[in-house]
């Protein structure tokens, strides 16, 4: 690493640092629905009205089953009116350019993909939706499901900090206040300085520029429907070419891009997402962008620690996700900086991988962006990760797999390492022949049942789809390289749908019926599944009696709760997924030693 990476890196991390606190305050007075914030003067009125319009009795909380219901049946509801959207596209306003309604398939992916905070696009975003399907349909959910995860956080930690109680609060409340206070007036500032570095924001219909020479290309045929054709073999069919002008993306951009990277959403208005000179238009968009990913579950943290009366927790669990995500950053820039080793092999004088890279931020940009974007569910991409090498692409592969719990999406990065916390105690109580405890709480067989179901459910999803679609034609079909790098496309795809990430090996092709399904349905699998014990989990803490530490409670903060922690984590994704990342991006590493590709 240049002196100059090592300066932006440790600039990250101290930034980070210090947004951590003051973050964290804020959320405690959002998600305290008799906080008072610095906003309450604009916004309490609108506040008290929506409560009024929708029927809600803000004083009023609800059970984990009460709860539960109401995030699922708005969920529900969200995606219906999404994907109605997306069917009637060629019909509604604000689209200059008349594109056309996506595929039934298209629709249902796209629906379920905001919906649940994966932004998986198996499109390219300016060719294919409208203004209004860009602002109505997934705007919509951008706001949504991330304060629909903060929701759950909160939940959660109520459910620790209270004792003996049966409520969580309020699922309508939380989302409200998270979408007014948090994610709105955040989202405002952002988009402006955003504007200001230069990206667009506008209503005009695409530029067109004609080039000074024509390319000739190999164009996919489509049917009427707009699915790709294939031949006997399952491959696209094509057809000769030219290429004589360029389109360049017009639209609000600013005002998506905001909210996709504060919400941790990552789905790009263009096709090239945030290498995309439009949405990241330089070094110091890209900077804040990377730090904006991270500054609300971060944050969280600390408000971890101050909801439960235990701030020293609330850093033990920051310190275990800096440590994996120091470790990951570290191995990515490593292997990008190292370059290809077939050209290592040849002698060639490289300076490092540059595929796939934006000459603007550099290769360490790059790597760090990968493993903000993989590690906060993010899926937003500044460069594209399929052109890493074989081991810089494990790094984000790995963290996914890991359960994003490496600060995570927001709120789904805070309950997703709690499930490990809670796993973590039950293996200390084990070692010491005592009953695991957790802040005063007693953790039981119903509890670890419902960690454990969080845990298989990512596993069975990931790895049974990518197995289905690795001996299956409709799952081969998609594939633009073989070996073991077509297997890491797969296993990469599967793992962002279930990871509620997003980002992609973008050699696979997975605009089909076949994958639009199965990722829609690992999508749900992640989002949802992973939800519900999760929330029976926060209904079992909330009613427990909380009693004071004795001499033979586990501390939960400190060195050797780190380690455990850190362990557990490691553990976990090493047991389920290292068979699988052995097979494919380890192997392809030793295969290019050998001076073979794919």
């Amino acid at each position: 690493m240049t002196p100059s990476a090592w300066m932006e890196f440790a600039l990250f991390l101290g930034l980070l640092t210090v947004l951590t606190k003051p973050v964290g305050l804020y959320l405690g007075q959002v998600l305290d629905p008799r906080g008072r914030t610095w906003l309450d003067p604009v916004l309490k009125p609108l506040e008290r009205l929506t409560y009024r319009v929708l029927g809600v009795r803000p004083d009023q909380e609800q059970d984990w089953k009460q709860y539960t219901l109401a995030l699922l049946l708005f969920s529900l509801v969200g995606c219906l009116f999404t994907y109605i959207l997306l069917r009637c596209q060629a019909w509604l306003p604000l689209n200059p350019q008349a594109l056309g309604a996506l595929s039934e398939h298209l629709a249902f992916n796209t629906a379920v993909s905001f919906t649940t905070n994966t932004n998986w696009q198996s499109y390219g975003g300016e060719g294919t939706l409208s203004y209004w399907s860009q602002m109505v349909a997934l705007v919509l959910h951008n706001f949504a499901s991330a304060a629909t995860g903060i929701a759950i956080a909160g939940a959660l930690v109520r459910s620790v900090a209270r004792s003996a109680a049966k409520t969580l609060g309020n699922f309508w409340v939380d989302l409200i206040r998270c979408t007014y206070f948090l994610l709105l007036p955040f989202s405002v500032v952002f988009a402006v300085f955003l504007v200001s570095q230069g990206m667009i924001q506008n209503f005009q219909p695409y530029t067109k520029a004609k080039l000074m020479e024509p390319i000739p290309i190999q164009v996919p045929v489509v049917n009427e429907q707009g699915e790709a054709v294939l031949d006997a073999a399952g491959k696209a069919v094509t057809r000769p070419g030219t290429v004589d002008e360029q389109v360049i993306v017009q639209g609000p951009m600013a005002s998506q891009v905001a909210i996709k990277m504060l919400g941790t959403n990552g789905g790009g208005y263009a096709n090239a997402n945030a290498a995309h000179p439009f949405e990241n238009p330089n070094p110091l968009s890209n900077f804040v962008q990377m730090l904006s990913i991270f500054a609300l579950g971060s944050g969280l943290t600390y408000y971890l620690g101050r909801e439960t009366g235990n701030q020293a927790h609330g850093w033990s669990v920051w310190g275990t996700m800096m440590i994996l995500f120091v470790a990951g950053v570290l191995a990515c820039a490593w292997a990008e900086a190292r370059g290809n080793p077939i050209h290592q092999a040849l002698g060639v004088a490289a300076e490092g991988n540059w595929e796939g890279k934006e000459v603007r931020f550099g290769i360490f940009s790059s790597a760090l962006f990968a493993t903000i974007t993989t590690a906060a569910s993010c899926g937003a991409v500044n460069s594209m990760h399929d052109s890493f090498t074989a081991l810089g692409g494990l790094v984000p592969l790995f963290n996914i797999q890991l359960g994003e719990v490496v600060i995570g999406g927001v709120g789904a990065g805070l309950y997703g390492i709690l499930v490990f916390v809670v796993l973590a105690v039950f293996i200390a109580g084990l070692m010491v022949g005592r009953t695991p405890e957790y802040l005063g709480k007693k953790i039981q067989a119903y509890e670890v049942k419902m960690a454990m179901l969080v845990v298989l459910v990512t596993t069975l999803s990931i790895l049974g789809f990518t197995a289905w679609a690795a001996i299956s034609p409709w799952g081969l079909a998609g594939l633009n390289n073989a070996g073991p790098h077509g297997l890491t496309e797969i296993l990469y795809a599967f793992s962002s749908a279930t990871g509620n990430n997003g980002s992609a090996f973008a050699g696979l092709s997975a605009n089909t019926p076949a994958y639009n399904l199965t990722l829609a349905v690992a999508m749900l699998a992640g989002r949802f599944l992973m939800i519900v014990p999760i929330m029976a989990l926060a209904g079992s803490l909330v009613q427990k009696k909380s009693s004071p530490p004795s001499a033979g409670t586990f501390p939960v903060s400190g060195g050797t709760f780190v380690l455990l922690l850190l362990g557990t984590v490691l553990l976990v994704g090493a047991l389920n997924f290292l068979p699988v990342l052995a097979l494919g991006p380890v192997v392809e590493h030793f295969l290019n030693l050998q001076g073979q590709l794919f």
